[in-house]
This record gives structure tokens, sequence and C-alpha cells, in this order.
């Protein structure tokens, strides 16, 4: 057991925050998945995933950090909170690409707004994590480059690594300790769904969309999004191979697939990263398979 670890998920749970163990020294949930319950335990009633299990109960904190040396995730949902990611920027991004605190600077100095102090965290690539809590009667979800470039946000469906916790390439440490304040209204405003889940998932098409290409956009972006977990991978690859046979012929453009497609992996509860890797490379299989006809 690593004592530091499991004080940094005890002293979470004192701020009321919902944790859950993570992988040593990685991002990834310690608790199995669905396709691997047993149905007993916690999972007695029926498989309960990582955000249900996520828990303030310190004899349940201290029974599964005596296991291993967990890292701390912190469910957004169940603790109430909005956290805004600002991620540095990446080796691979073009010259002059601005990182999250760049992006979100510009987004106040356009909005004529500033940021109250609160919670604030490193990250270990160096980033930040701003912790607000959310705002009632208003559920919001994960966005991801919604407020910028490199700005993601974790609300409901979502999780934060905790402080306390390490990775290969650094430690995720308080930067300010203030209690988290309020989600600012105008950010809120926009983060907020802009219309109902299931208009939301009828994504938007090209004008020159055929009708046929247009109701299949609207379709696998469903599918995708309300796949569980042990499906979700799967449902996105099988959406963009099938909408990937629509990109040749012009009936769809590429960039318009991958954006309704993240944003329903987003939506299921997968990563940014595996979202953006699967649409890609199963669009790009399905290109090849499937040449164009004249549009």
């Amino acid at each position: 057991m690593n004592t530091n670890l499991l004080t940094a998920a005890l002293d979470a749970a004192g701020r009321d925050w919902h944790v859950f163990p993570l992988r040593p020294r990685d991002k990834r949930p310690a608790l199995h998945g669905e396709t691997a319950c047993t149905g007993t335990g916690d999972c007695s009633t029926g498989h309960r995933k990582w955000e249900q299990r996520a828990t303030t109960d310190p004899d349940r904190i201290r029974a599964a950090w005596s296991v291993g040396p967990f890292n701390v995730g912190i469910a957004t949902g169940p603790s109430r909170l909005v956290v805004v990611d600002l991620d540095p920027v990446k080796a691979k991004d073009p010259k002059g690409t601005p990182d999250g605190v760049t992006s979100l600077q510009a987004l106040c100095e356009r909005a004529g707004q500033t940021l109250p102090t609160t919670y604030r965290a490193r990250t270990a690539s160096g980033g930040h994590h701003l912790y607000f809590t959310a705002p009632p009667g208003v559920r919001l979800g994960n966005s991801a480059g919604r407020l910028g470039k490199h700005i993601d946000t974790r609300a409901h469906g979502g999780y934060v690594v905790g402080a306390g916790s390490s990775l290969p390439n650094g430690a995720y440490d308080v930067v300010d300790p203030t209690a988290p304040v309020p989600l600012p209204e105008w950010l809120c405003g926009l983060l907020a769904p802009r219309q109902s889940t299931r208009a939301l998932m009828a994504a938007p098409v090209p004008v020159r969309a055929s009708r046929y290409a247009a109701a299949a956009l609207r379709a696998e972006t469903a599918a995708v999004a309300g796949a569980g977990e042990g499906s979700r991978n799967w449902t996105l690859v099988r959406a963009a191979r099938a909408l990937g046979r629509f990109i040749p012929s012009g009936d769809l453009a590429r960039y318009e697939v991958e954006q309704a497609l993240s944003s329903a992996g987003l939506a299921a509860g997968l990563r940014e990263n595996e979202c953006r890797s699967a649409v890609a490379s199963a669009l790009n299989w399905s290109i090849a398979n499937n040449p164009g006809r004249p549009a």
C-alpha cells in the first residue's frame, strides 16, 4: 500500500469528491469491465461501472487502496464537478498552435470575462485542471475542443486523475487548494446542451448529402452514442466503416463524419484519443475499399 496515494484518495473524499482506483502510474480505471464482470460483490445485482462504484466512504477507500498503489480517479459527475482541462502543446501540433492556457485566455478576452480563483492542479504533462462546482439544474457532459484548442471539460460521464497520482512522465500536484467555486454562468452557457440529446445525435450533414447518406449519419451516430461498455469501440469502428463509403462519392464530408462520430464516442464514455484514432483508421480502411462514384 502506498500511504501517499491513500491519503490523496481520502483527502479528495473529504471534499465530497467520489473516488475510484486507477491502475498504478496510469490513467485507466483499475476496476473490471462489463465483459469480465463475475456478478459478485458490488456487481451482485448487475454490473456497476466506475462512475457508479466511485465513493466517499473512508472504509471502502482504505480497503481498495490497501490492495495496491492505485492512482486516484475522481468521478466528476457524482462529485458535482466540472473540470476544465488545459492541455499543453503536443509534439505533433503545427507550429504556432496555442496551448490550453493561451486558448482559455483568448476565450476570456473575446467574452470580456475573467475567471475566478478556484481549485487548480498541475497535470503530469504540464497542463492544468481547473475545478468548478457544477451548476444546479443543468446536466453538463464531457467536451473536447468545444471551448478552444487544447481545452477539454469533464462532468457527467467523465473523470479526472486526482492530485497525488503519478504517471511515468510526471505527477499531479495541487497548485491552488482553494475550494472549487461555481462554474461561471458564461462558461456554462457555452457548454450547456443546445438541444435535446436525441436532436443532438441527429448530427448536421452537408447540404449536398443524399437523403440516404444523411439518414445513415444520423443512425450511426445515435448507435455509437448509445453503445454500452464492452461494445463502444466495436460500434464506433463499424459506424466509421459504414459511413466511410459515402466520402469518396462526395455524399458526406470526411471532417463532418469525424466530428459527428467523435462527439458520439465521447457521449458514450470513450476518450478523445480513442475516438480520434479509431475513427481515422476505420475511415481510411473504408475509403480504400469503396472507390467513389461520380458525385
